[in-house]
């Protein structure tokens, strides 16, 4: 592809301006210096940490074709001039592999918490409906039906429209993937047509890289702003009710607020979750308002659910899934199919059983809202005690700290807080900021840094009827410590290990 045409192509990029020729060929693009090879045509970005300016000669070397620039250079390559070299990349990515999102159907997943639930959820019932899909998350990707490492939940625009063509050519029809606030602010889903945008929930996370709640906020309404076909929110959440008054939006509830999509009759029980869903009308214009002289307008019909997985905060991710399915298409039924038949999710609430006699639950719960969610689901669950081990990650919000430190110490009745990913910073000095507000409930606290050793302490006390949760990490198998350094980690195993060793004769 010819430089000029892929410019032409490309939109939303602002001000551009190509120096020297426009019609040198494009064999790929790269934001990576590393990556960068004969026909690139290579994104200066400029990072936190390194200006891809600085790779400029390197590219060059390597036989770069052109170069995306915000300042021109002195390089004998054509450059192509713009306000931006990280926001240009998405819609040139997109323009490159023939706009992939304009044929793939996509639905997008925004929240803080309930992103990977709600993604799987949706793909598990496409593919009951006989629709192929991809999967795009925090815990894998789904390319053609082949599972792939994942590095970050939205990856790099470059990387996120390769990937959707790759999806095409796979045979995939349609994508479920979440939708960081990161990749919001940052461009990456710039260039996306979404089908459909669903709000989850938003609760205290990522305030290290946003400035406040409202910040936050506005990072996630980028997704609504995108103009995708359908919106669907959370009304149970009040950022989610400011949206749906701001813009013409399909709203659910797990809670019996008025809403278009409405949990009803709900039952728990240690294999997951059933209720009633109310959904409404088919005559309801998808995603539009009903007319405000009307009022609310009944809804159209009922229809049994089944999520295997417990806890009210799961209803409302199999609601919304099953919103997202329903508004794509998919009749009510093979939904509800689809939904019973779904795989567990990964490191959510996921049960460890090596015969033991009490309830281990491993879940990824890292926030304020998500511990107090997954621990009153586990009570709801236990004829005995909840036994939570936790912590909280380094070189991240440390507001939160505190905050899941008390929501273990008053909804746990032995709270044992340890280490997560300490990265740069004092895993001492994180576990007593945690554990400072796991002092303001009733719980018996136990320090104890070392994670492995922890977990092994919190099942050690566990007796028949307890439930154990290990919560902060999920599906994860390393922790992260100072330099980048990672160690092989997974409460998963280590929570088997130890079962394993308390069921051994002595």
């Amino acid at each position: 592809m010819k430089l000029g045409d892929l410019v032409s192509a490309a939109s939303s990029t602002g001000r551009v301006q190509i120096v020297g020729d426009a019609g040198v060929e494009i064999a790929s693009l790269a934001y990576d210096s590393r990556k960068a090879g004969p026909g690139t045509l290579f994104f200066c970005v400029v990072g936190e940490k390194r200006d891809g300016h600085e790779f400029a000669t390197r590219v060059v070397e390597a036989g770069a074709a052109a170069l995306v620039v915000e300042r021109e250079l002195e390089v004998p390559v054509p450059q192509v001039v713009v306000p931006s070299a990280r926001a240009a990349m998405a819609p040139f990515a997109a323009a490159f592999w023939d706009d992939p999102t304009a044929t793939l159907k996509v639905v997008g997943v925004t929240g803080t918490n309930g992103k990977t639930t709600t993604a799987y959820l949706i793909r598990e019932i496409l593919e009951a409906a006989g629709v192929q899909a991809g999967l795009m998350g925090t815990v894998k990707q789904v390319v053609g039906g082949e599972e792939k490492p994942v590095e970050r939940t939205t990856p790099e625009g470059i990387d996120l429209q390769e990937t959707f063509r790759r999806m095409i050519e796979g045979g995939d029809a349609a994508c479920a993937m979440e939708v960081s606030s990161h990749a919001m602010v940052l461009h990456r889903a710039d260039g996306i047509h979404f089908d459909v945008a669903i709000f989850t929930n938003l609760t205290q996370d990522h305030l290290d890289f946003h400035a406040d709640m409202e910040d936050y906020f506005v990072a996630k309404r980028l997704l609504f702003e995108a103009d995708p076909g359908v919106r669907i929110v959370n009304v149970d959440d009040p950022y989610g009710r400011r949206l749906a008054e701001e813009f013409d939006c399909l709203t659910f509830s797990a809670e019996g607020a008025e809403a278009d999509y409405r949990a009803a009759e709900v039952e728990f029980d240690a294999a997951g979750a059933t209720f009633t869903a109310q959904i409404p009308n088919p005559s309801r214009p998808t995603g539009r308002k009903p007319d405000s002289s009307s009022g609310f307008r009944p809804v159209g019909g009922e229809v049994r659910l089944k999520t295997g997985m417990p806890g009210h905060f799961n209803v409302a991710n199999a609601l919304g899934a099953f919103a997202a399915a329903h508004a794509l298409g998919v009749d009510p039924e093979t939904a509800a199919a689809g939904l019973a038949g779904a795989a567990r999710v990964p490191g959510r609430f996921e049960p460890i059983d090596e015969g033991q006699g009490f309830a281990v639950l491993v879940d990824y719960a890292h926030t304020p809202d998500s511990m107090e969610n997954v621990l009153r689901a586990a009570r709801r669950l236990t004829p005995g005690r909840v036994i939570s081990v936790f912590g909280a990650g380094g070189d991240r919000d440390k507001v939160k700290r505190p905050l899941m430190g008390r929501a273990g110490g008053v909804l746990s009745d032995l709270a044992v807080v340890t280490s997560d990913n300490p990265r740069s910073e004092d895993p001492e000095a994180i576990v007593a900021e945690v554990a400072a507000g796991a002092r303001e409930g009733d719980a018996e606290l136990v320090v104890e840094v070392d994670r492995h050793a922890a977990i092994a302490l919190a099942l050690g006390r566990a007796e028949p009827g307890d439930t154990v949760v290990i919560a902060g990490k999920g599906h994860e198998q390393g922790q992260e410590f100072e330099g980048g350094r990672k160690v092989p980690f997974d409460d998963r195993e280590v929570a088997r290990e130890e079962l394993r060793k308390l069921g051994s004769p002595a």
